[in-house]
């Protein structure tokens, strides 16, 4: 079983219990989605929606704020998914969406949840059309989380730190976006002081699909004497990617501070930086 990486290849020839979960989303653009998922999408897959399932509503957690560990497992029980099946996510853009319900499945303690390298666009087989598989409810059952999460407060703390003793904070957002010379989405710009930037994009080669092991350690290279690393972004989704590519190049699973930027900007008193 897979719980990191499953190529398209593995993907076909895949014969033991299996769930496939479509993650397609574009930010600004509720329903894109569902019907991009209707539209075509792998053979027995089922959409999970960013907004409503993977994200409750936005509030002082930012614009995808985690919805409760019990809401989300009550979610994984109504899609039907089993404890004994790997779990594949995907979408089309490179694992940026994917990667979240990764994470999430790893939060709750699933460790057989694995991200489809290149995703959509590597697909070799056609695509069905319609709504989708409908599963009957299951009795999944929630385990010790595989994954660490961050709150503000901890993230406040973390920056009070003399910088030679602080675990590394790691922006997954583009570098203008954590500079402040654009910010297309969020009320504030710029990024938490003493963050480095690190895009979530460079985690991928030029045909989509992740880079190797070594490529990937030796981008994480100069985090590594930290015994932790703090991954955030725009709202706690892209983090999850650099979580993933940390897995990939043999890190310990980085912490996830899930309200990002949009949730750091909420309080007026938290510190910000840009350039």
């Amino acid at each position: 079983m897979y719980s990191l990486l499953i190529s398209a290849a593995e993907l076909a020839q895949y014969s033991g219990p299996l769930h496939i979960l479509d993650c397609r989303a574009r930010l600004g653009d509720a329903n894109w989605g569902q019907a991009a998922f209707t539209q075509g999408h792998i053979a027995g897959a089922q959409h999970v929606d960013l907004d409503t399932v993977l994200s409750s509503q936005p509030n002082q957690h930012g614009r995808h704020p985690l919805p409760s560990r019990q809401h989300w497992l009550e979610q994984v029980r109504a899609l039907g998914l089993r404890n004994d099946a790997q779990i594949v996510l995907y979408d089309d853009a490179g694992g940026g969406f994917a990667a979240r319900a990764w994470w999430m499945l790893r939060w709750l303690g699933h460790t057989h949840a694995a991200v489809l390298d290149g995703g959509l666009g590597h697909w070799p087989q056609p695509l069905a059309e319609g709504t989708g598989a409908t599963l009957q409810p299951s009795d999944f059952a929630a385990s010790e989380p595989l994954t660490r999460l961050a709150t503000s407060a901890d993230v406040l703390h973390i920056i009070q730190q003399p910088p030679a003793a602080r675990p590394s904070l790691i922006d997954a957002r583009s570098f203008e976006r954590f500079t402040g010379e654009v910010e297309p989405i969020d009320a504030v710009a710029g990024h938490i002081p003493g963050a480095s930037c690190l895009p979530f994009t460079d985690n991928l080669a030029a045909d989509g699909r992740f880079k190797t092991p070594q490529q990937l350690a030796e981008r994480f290279a100069a985090y590594r004497p930290h015994s932790d690393l703090v991954c955030y972004c725009g709202s706690g989704v892209t983090a999850t990617h650099n979580i993933l590519a940390a897995r990939i190049a043999g890190l310990a699973e980085p912490t996830l501070y899930a309200d990002s930027w949009s949730g750091w900007i909420t309080d007026p008193a938290h510190p910000i930086a840009t350039g």
